[in-house]
């Protein structure tokens, strides 16, 4: 990303100094004090700016080049939505870039969110996404758990679903709590930490 240095004589001219020039509001703008220099009667605030549209393509560029380092030529497709960044990675041999149950790509996920914190100093939400992996992995988990809560329902038997992240686990917290016969619970200390599919008492 593009650094830009304004100056001014207050913190707040030196901002305002950077929005007349990039002509951009103050909230898309990645604000940073790099000194304060001067005397009583003469001061100077030099701050550096970066602008936060530019950070998508910081993003795009970064995970490209980290992918080809080892041996892939992937299409990506990046969504931003105010502080959430949303990339979805299209490759061949996607299996080595998910790794077993998506670890590859979480660990890639953990490398990218720290790039992002080094090159703006501000913590973005980004989630990462191979050939939408996870999209179909939350639509099955969700379907099968839909599954299980009908046959509690009728059984009355509560059942408990195999370990799950916390992502995973919300998700299906929110899809079922809309039953009118099933609750849901988590139990058990991460990693293994999983949702029990029970019952709702039901007044006669």
């Amino acid at each position: 990303m593009k650094t830009y240095e304004f100056s001014g004589k207050t913190y707040e001219e030196a901002v305002q100094n950077a929005k007349i020039g990039l002509q951009e509001l103050e909230e898309n703008l990645i604000i940073e004090t790099k000194e304060e220099k001067g005397g009583l009667f003469s001061k100077k605030v030099t701050i550096l700016v970066k602008r936060k549209d530019e950070l998508t393509d910081f993003i795009k560029e970064y995970i490209l080049e980290l992918t080809r380092n080892i041996g892939f030529n992937p299409n990506l497709e990046i969504k931003k939505r105010e502080e959430a960044i949303a990339v979805t990675i299209y490759a061949d041999n996607n299996a080595l870039l998910i790794g077993k149950g998506g670890k590859n790509m979480d660990a890639l996920t953990t490398i990218v969110r720290q790039a992002v914190l080094n090159e703006t100093g501000e913590y973005y939400k980004i989630s990462i996404d191979v050939n939408d992996y996870k999209m179909k992995k939350q639509e099955h988990l969700i379907s099968l758990a839909k599954k299980i809560a009908r046959e509690v329902g009728k059984s009355k038997i509560e059942a408990k679903l195999d370990p799950m992240n916390s992502y995973e686990r919300r998700l299906i917290h929110n899809e079922l709590s809309k039953s009118k016969y099933v609750t849901t619970e988590s139990v058990g200390e991460e990693p293994n930490r999983c949702i029990v599919i029970k019952p709702k008492e039901t007044k006669e």
